[in-house]
């Protein structure tokens, strides 16, 4: 404070011409002292006349009070001096109290708000992750208020307080045991201290005692481990330990101030030569003593001071001149209250702040108007950081975060490993440095403090009963869910077209599934009926070279024909059922597949009939003797196909196929297939087709006896059991299947099923062709060349 003073006082710029005094009383940490020093100063002598307007020497009047140190004897400070408007700076009460402008609002402080050190401490829980954590406080009313909003603002940030333990305020070594053993047998490995450091110091001897090393203890800015805790034992114990701490600040030249320190220069300094002898561990002979008399009176032991000693060879642990915190804040006071004098001795009449907008009189003005310009101000000091209060007199936000390391030479010291910093835009308000902090425990790594470790990707918390929402059970999202990204409690699930991905951590989606040419399944089936296609093509050309010869004459060579270009057709239709359903393909394929099923089978019956006119007409005695010229069996297939041409028409004219994405056929997938639309006239087409084939295998099955060389009714009849056992088999296969194999089966019943017709029927006539020409004969066919070799 003197040195700040002396800094204004030689500036040229603040406050030119005009010289600032101070008066300085000592609190010795006590209330009362320090209420009777608010009284000495507002009654101007020490004779105690607690109302101002009984002050009889107003002209030697402070403009304003900078301190104290404690809240406690702040709190009353303000009290009386807010009464006047009368301001009053503290450079380190921290009471949160004391932002309440009502009680307090002439109250002004340098330093943050405890409360702001409770969010930071909430914050970097937070940034660890540490979510089951142990807290200290004191038996009093700042630490019950303190723990209580340290405990809110954690469990607002999603973590839990794994105990909560009060410190008496006198020493009791029964409750001291008793937090000790909950310490050791609690899983939380972070111990939140909200506590003077007078309450904790026989607490951290037994956890020392109980060598409790494997804890982070994390202290509120009163922590101070050097100067309060001595014992190795105990600095080991809190090694790794993390607490916040007022900023390092910069006061240019106060270095050097303090190093030109010597009792020759503050002659009139009654600490002065106490702090000399202190810090040399010397003693300053008393005025007109001889030294040599004094030594031999009082012994050998004492050294005496002679003023040649150097300040610059005390330990700067003893005679800190680097670091400033406390300091830096008292600095940052007297030029907030220098500030507002500038401003008030700047102020123009006629542009005051004050009523008729007038202004005040740096020699003869009223309390509340310096209380205005400070409150109002806002400057830049020596060392370039702007400076201003909010409208609760508090200044903006700024903390260190500052890491406890003991080295195995046993030297130790505070790291500065980050900082907090609310005038930094949003989200990059706390910086944290991981590779400078030294933790206790954890081999280099951020220790857990975890009740439940955390849950596996696509895992929801489930609570357990009468547990803290931190103790938890981990279960896997049901099926088709993911987990809520809002709230890890819950699961979420996915829209009927999507699907969580392998870490159920958002929905993606479904793939799409149908029978495609590029797939194996697809391109095999392709190439069956391709390949069959082909044959049956082969066939038919090798029936219209041939078409003169008896073995193709014979039943009807344009039924064979028609027949051999169906079942062509056939093999071709499974084709329709390859490839992404589109609106046409769905119409497509069951009637195309209908139609020329119902050809096929058509001619097979109107064969079947062709060979019982046949053989029929040979006996004399027959009445189907005159159908035979008629070519009944011609008029049977077109016939047959227009009752089926006729359903068709009629089942897509009033509820056709459709394309239909299906999600509930199989998890996970959304099956494109064709709806068949009615179902009931779909069962019609299907029904048509087997009474197509139940005629024509009953009527083979009558025929196959009658008498011939090359009765085609033979295999015409077994070729129908091939089609009706491949259908019926079919049935329950296609039922049991689900997507694209549903099709795939349908597929390969139709090409099995056309590839029987054509190998029962047709085979046994190439055969001939090709490999028995002799039999290709018409007496051959008809048995008279057997009879005459037998003759």
């Amino acid at each position: 404070m003197v040195y700040s003073i002396m800094e204004i006082n030689r500036s040229p710029v603040l406050l030119p011409n005009i010289t600032l005094g101070f008066k300085l009383y000592d609190s010795c940490y006590n209330e009362v002292r320090s209420l009777m020093g608010t009284t000495w100063i507002l009654s101007g002598s020490k004779d105690v006349a607690p109302n101002f307007i009984y002050n009889c020497h107003k002209d030697i009047l402070p403009s304003a009070i900078v301190g104290d140190m404690t809240s406690k004897a702040s709190i009353p400070m303000a009290r009386i001096l807010g009464l006047y408007r009368y301001p009053l700076v503290s450079y380190a009460a921290a009471h949160p109290i004391l932002s309440d402008k009502v009680q307090f609002p002439s109250f002004l402080r340098t330093m943050p708000n405890d409360n702001y050190e409770i969010f930071v401490i909430a914050q970097l829980v937070k940034y660890f992750n540490w979510t089951w954590v142990g807290m200290i406080t004191t038996d009093n009313e700042l630490g019950r208020s303190g723990s209580q909003l340290l405990m809110k603002e954690i469990e607002r940030n999603g973590g839990c307080i794994a105990f909560l333990e009060t410190l008496p305020i006198y020493n009791s070594l029964e409750s001291v045991l008793r937090i000790v053993d909950v310490i050791k047998e609690s899983k939380a490995t972070v111990i939140l201290v909200y506590s003077t450091m007078e309450n904790l110091i026989s607490l951290m001897e037994e956890a020392s005692f109980h060598n409790i090393t494997d804890k982070v203890w994390f202290g509120c800015g009163s922590w101070s481990i050097t100067s309060d805790f001595p014992r190795k034992d105990i600095l080991t114990t809190l090694n790794g330990s993390l607490s916040m701490s007022l900023p390092l600040g910069k006061i240019p030249g106060f270095k050097e101030f303090l190093y030109s320190i010597h009792p020759s220069n503050f002659a009139n300094d009654i600490f002065i030569k106490r702090f000399w002898e202190k810090a040399f561990g010397c003693t300053w002979p008393a005025e007109g003593v001889n030294n040599l008399t004094t030594q031999v009176s009082f012994g050998e032991g004492i050294r005496w001071c002679t003023g040649n000693e150097k300040l610059g060879s005390i330990d700067p642990t003893v005679y800190d001149v680097y670091n400033f915190r406390y300091t830096y804040k008292i600095h940052n006071a007297v030029y907030a209250i220098a500030h507002a004098l500038h401003e008030m001795n700047s102020c123009v009449q006629g542009n005051g702040p004050f009523k008729n907008r007038s202004c005040a009189d740096i020699y003869n003005h009223q309390p509340f108007q310096v209380l205005y310009y400070i409150r109002n101000g806002k400057f830049e000091n020596p060392a370039g950081e702007t400076m201003f209060f909010d409208e609760n007199g508090d200044v903006p936000l700024y903390v260190d975060v500052l890491n406890w390391q003991l080295y195995p030479n046993g030297s130790y010291q505070y790291v500065h490993v980050g900082s907090y910093d609310a005038r930094s835009p949003k989200g990059q308000e706390l910086n944290i440095d991981k590779d400078k902090i030294v933790w206790n425990i954890g081999n280099g790594k951020v220790p857990l403090s975890v009740c439940s470790s955390p849950c596996s990707r696509g895992q929801r918390r489930a609570t357990r009963q009468g547990q803290k929402i931190c103790c938890f059970d981990c279960l896997p999202c049901s099926e088709g869910e993911i987990l809520n990204p809002n709230d890890n409690s819950e699961c979420l699930k996915c829209p009927d077209d999507m699907w969580p991905n392998a870490s159920k951590e958002k929905c993606v989606p479904k793939p799409v599934q149908f029978l495609s040419y590029e797939e194996s399944l697809g391109s095999s089936l392709t190439c069956i009926a391709v390949t069959c296609s082909v044959l049956t093509f082969s066939v038919l050309c090798l029936f219209i070279i041939k078409r003169r010869t008896p073995i193709v004459k014979a039943n009807n060579r344009e039924l064979s024909y028609l027949l051999l270009v169906s079942l062509m057709f056939c093999f071709l239709c499974s084709l329709v059922f390859i490839g992404r359903p589109e609106k046409m393909t769905c119409i497509l394929r069951q009637v195309v597949f209908g139609i020329i099923f119902s050809i096929c089978l058509s001619v097979i019956l109107a064969k079947t009939i062709t060979v019982i006119m046949v053989f029929t007409a040979t006996n004399p005695d027959s009445k189907l003797k005159r159908l035979v010229g008629l070519r009944i069996p011609i008029y049977i297939v077109p016939s047959c196909t227009v009752v089926q041409i006729v359903l068709c028409i009629i089942w897509l004219t009033t509820y056709g196929p459709f394309v239909e994405f299906n999600m509930a056929a199989e998890v996970g997938t959304v099956i494109v297939e064709c709806n068949e639309g009615s179902k009931v006239l779909f069962s019609c087409v299907l029904g048509y087709m087997s009474l197509l084939a139940s005629t024509s295998l009953l009527v083979a099955f009558l025929a196959r006896k009658l008498p011939d060389t090359f009765n085609e009714a033979k295999f015409i009849a077994f070729s129908m059991l091939v089609f009706a056992s491949v259908w019926v088999t079919f049935i329950p296969a296609y039922l049991s299947t689900k997507g694209k194999y549903m099709v795939a089966v349908e597929i390969f019943a139709i090409l099995s099923s056309s590839a029987g017709l054509l190998t029962c029927i047709f085979f046994p006539k190439c055969y001939i062709i090709l490999l028995q020409p002799e039999m290709n004969t018409k007496d051959y066919i008809t048995g008279r060349k057997r009879i005459h070799a037998l003759s």
